[in-house]
């Protein structure tokens, strides 16, 4: 049932208090129903403009003479919530983070054995959202 045919049915059996309190809400009512549409049209067009919504940080740990470091550990810090992942460089020493925010900051280093890189950062001023490290160990 539409919201006008509700309006009819509701108004004929109140008072004329009740009749105006029904148009008033009758009349907010069509408002509501009607202003979404175009906020719907809208936000697409917002979440076009931005783009890519994730961002994926992936490189390679490599020692001083530029060979993969196996089984070195690859850690990312979350600048906003200060949260740390961790992931494991494979047998070429490559690693990858997925699902990261475009909105935050992060810092990103590796550790192998007692020897740690240089930490690098990641800006969420960087609009890119595949993003390429490459993490030197003097070992």
């Amino acid at each position: 049932m539409s919201l006008r045919a509700l309006h009819r049915n509701s108004t004929r059996s109140i008072s004329k208090s009740g009749l105006k309190m029904a148009i008033a809400f009758g009349l907010l009512a069509t408002a509501t129903v009607f202003a979404p549409p175009a906020q719907l049209l809208a936000e697409p067009l917002a979440g076009q403009a931005r783009g890519a919504v994730q961002r994926v940080v992936h490189g390679k740990v490599e020692d001083k003479g530029g060979a993969g470091v196996k089984g070195a550990v690859v850690y990312l810090k979350d600048g906003r919530s200060n949260s740390v992942k961790s992931a494991i460089a494979d047998d070429q020493g490559t690693f990858r983070f997925v699902q990261l925010s475009l909105n935050t900051d992060y810092e990103i280093w590796a550790q192998s054995d007692e020897h740690k890189s240089g930490t690098k950062s990641i800006s969420s001023f960087d609009s890119k959202a595949d993003i390429t490290v490459t993490l030197k160990i003097d070992k």
